[in-house]
């Protein structure tokens, strides 16, 4: 099982490129709700993030490890007995990645790159960034496309309404690797994965209590860091 990295203190994440849902731990109420999906695909897929999602809390956050996972309306998920810490689950394939962090709203989003990306696509989702994406090569340019979604998917799930709400509207340039979206900060995980993938997360929420921030992560477990422009566009991410 892979360490978690924090994206912020605080803030924590764990992902994998092709996750196995024994891997962590499953609850009775996880392997219930499974049941009920219909397709194998979605029965995996669900306890592929359940299972990434309980070994991270596992890790970081122990009190809520076996905690119950409910979905609000528009399919945000929480702890109902744990309001506090903030969660979000992705998978695409077979990709699981998830985030915790207490007195944050949190998003997290990973994706599979596509092969192209049609014109139309890019005047509908980066009008402001089409002309950049289309000089790149095509195969480069679908997988900018997929970095730049992965952060409208984590604002929009850090945000609560997803892409129905405004974040559909966020547009990183090519290349970048964090920034601000109105309150809420985001970052591309692009020298930690090699699949496109970004978080995001809100300020500390104005009553928090002191002791749940960590103050301190070590290097190695910094997933990270916001600069203070985009990198080049030129040349494939990684």
């Amino acid at each position: 099982m892979a360490p978690s990295l924090a994206a912020a203190p605080g803030v924590w994440i764990l992902f994998s490129a092709a996750w196995n849902p024994a891997a962590g731990p499953l609850t009775a109420r996880d392997r219930a709700r499974a049941d009920r999906l219909t397709g194998p695909a979605r029965r995996t897929a669900h306890l592929a993030g359940r299972s990434a999602l309980r070994a991270l809390l596992t890790e970081r956050f122990p009190e809520a490890a076996a905690a119950d996972i409910a979905y609000g309306p528009t399919g945000r998920p929480h702890l109902p007995d744990r309001p506090r810490l903030g969660v979000s689950v992705s998978h695409s394939g077979t990709a699981v990645a998830v985030c915790a962090a207490y007195d944050r709203e949190v998003g997290i989003d990973v994706q599979q790159p596509p092969r192209e990306i049609a014109d139309p696509l890019l005047r509908w989702c980066a009008p402001r960034g089409r002309g950049a994406l289309l000089a790149l090569p095509a195969q480069v340019r679908a997988r900018e496309f997929a970095w730049l979604w992965t952060v409208k998917e984590a604002l929009g799930k850090a945000a609560g309404p997803g892409l129905a709400g405004p974040a559909f509207h966020a547009e990183p340039a090519p290349g970048a690797t964090g920034g601000t979206w109105g309150r809420y900060t985001w970052a591309s995980l692009r020298a930690s994965s090699r699949l496109p993938l970004s978080c995001a997360y809100g300020p500390i929420a104005t009553d928090a209590p002191d002791h749940r921030i960590a103050t301190h992560v070590p290097d190695d477990r910094i997933a990270t860091h916001v600069p203070d422009r985009p990198n080049s566009p030129k040349g494939q991410p990684t």
